[in-house]
């Protein structure tokens, strides 16, 4: 009975450490700070190179210096002295290989994937251009004009709109308050910043900021050999960005977009906790937003499939380096519904405060989350995007890992507690969209458009 016994530890405490990445992450960290992570992945002559800087709109914290993080995106493709913008793509396109970059709240994310046989020059490439990029005074001013254009563009859409107004509704201090593509007077006032530019390049745009990922056919001794090759005498900076602290939210926020000629649209956001790979509130509202808003959930198949009074449902919680919003969007067929869906909508929120949640329901969930992490593991840029995910979070891949293991702790009780927690109207901001000047919703009125 004592080796049964034993026999039976062992396989839980073997179940427990199970990681849902089936590869090792080999990590090294250089004398300047900066770190590197390798994934010996089976993708014969692929490699996909990310470098992840833990920068994004969330650190642009000085007034009327909006948008500077999503700048630099487009900045970094201006070339240097050693690789020119038409030289840098010449050599792209001789290593076969593609590079992009996009930019969120917590972070900027530059990747290329190509020929692992041309891992050294990919070093190459990367390194000069995170060292030594160099612009002009009218480079600078040129790109802001383009960064301009993309805001322009965006802005055409009401639900960027929406989106815009949202935020600077439900954030009153935090920097959360402004998207990804900044004010829009900021944006307008970029070609005036050339200097601050600089100083935002030498701020951010250092080793302790930066995380290299590299994924594929290659070796982590080489990954790294060439890491401290091309990146060791990268200067570590000094500085440590102060973050506003968001006051707790004391009653609901409304927000609205008039549009005549755009489906309405009800939206609700509720504050969050910040990412954490050990807060159970965490994973129980990521496994809520599909139990509740997924397409086999009772009110999908109500409002969309049944009613029709809804073209399309979703709803998730974000993950992020500070407090953020758990989000839920429905668009209608009529705007004399939305007072109606917006009830019902609350009224399944409020429901899992008090009934448990289907346990056959919470097991496939589950399962449905582990099998589409898995079944979307299929390519080496896959692997270094989702890790790249974990990283900007927390600066440690090995947390991708830890998120899996907690999800398979998550209980009915822990659902019901976080939605009594987070699901709660002093800490809700409702954002519409109606052919009308104001939403039904008490308190609001309609937003002006950016003035372009």
């Amino acid at each position: 009975m004592a080796a049964v016994l034993l026999l039976a530890s062992c396989t839980e405490k073997k179940a427990e450490t199970k990681k849902i990445l089936p590869y090792p992450i080999y990590k090294k960290e250089l004398a300047n700070g900066l770190k590197v992570v390798t994934i010996e992945y089976d993708s014969p002559g692929i490699a996909a190179f990310y470098a992840v800087v833990r920068v994004g709109s969330r650190d642009e914290v000085e007034q009327g210096k909006s948008g500077f993080a999503h700048f630099f995106e487009h900045m970094m493709f201006r070339g240097t002295d050693k690789y020119p913008k038409d030289k840098y793509d010449e050599v792209l396109k001789s290593i076969g290989a593609s590079a992009n970059a996009n930019t969120w709240l917590d972070r900027t994310l530059y990747h290329m994937t190509g020929n692992a046989s041309m891992l050294n020059e990919m070093f190459m490439l990367e390194s000069d251009r995170f060292m030594n990029l160099k612009y002009s005074e009218g480079d600078f001013k040129a790109e802001a004009g383009a960064v301009k254009g993309e805001y322009t563009k965006n802005s055409s859409n009401p639900m960027e709109q929406l989106d815009e107004v949202m935020n600077d509704s439900a954030f009153q201090s935090h920097t959360y308050k402004h998207t990804t593509m900044g004010f829009f007077k900021d944006v307008v006032d970029m070609p005036n910043q050339y200097k601050y530019s600089l100083e935002f390049f030498k701020r951010f745009y250092r080793p302790e900021y930066t995380t290299l990922l590299v994924v594929g056919d290659v070796k982590h001794e080489n990954v790294e050999k060439l890491a401290e090759k091309y990146y060791g005498k990268w200067e570590k900076g000094n500085f440590v960005n102060t973050i506003p602290e968001e006051p707790a939210q004391t009653k609901t926020q409304y927000c609205h977009v008039q549009n005549p000629a755009y489906p309405p649209v009800v939206q609700l956001n509720f504050k969050t906790p910040k990412y954490s790979d050990t807060d159970t509130n965490v994973f129980a509202l990521d496994i809520l937003s599909s139990v509740l808003f997924s397409e086999r959930s009772d009110l999908y198949k109500k409002l969309v499939v049944k009613e029709q009074k809804v073209r399309s449902l979703s709803g998730g919680s974000f993950f992020t380096r500070d407090p953020y919003l758990f989000q839920v969007s429905a668009t209608l067929v009529n705007a004399s519904d939305m007072q109606y869906v917006k009830d019902e909508i609350m009224k399944a929120m409020d429901e899992v405060k008090t009934k448990a949640v289907d346990s056959v329901m919470l097991a496939e969930t589950k399962s449905n989350l582990k099998y589409s992490f898995a079944m979307g593991m299929n390519s080496a840029d896959a692997v270094a995007n989702n890790l790249s995910y974990f990283i900007w979070l927390t600066g440690d891949p090995e947390s991708l890992n830890n998120a899996y293991s907690m999800y398979e702790i998550i209980s009915a009780a822990d659902l019901k507690k976080a939605a009594e927690k987070y699901f709660n109207s002093t800490s809700q901001t409702f954002a519409t969209i109606s052919p009308d000047a104001t939403s039904p919703f008490a308190g609001s009125q309609a937003m002006d458009k950016p003035k372009m």
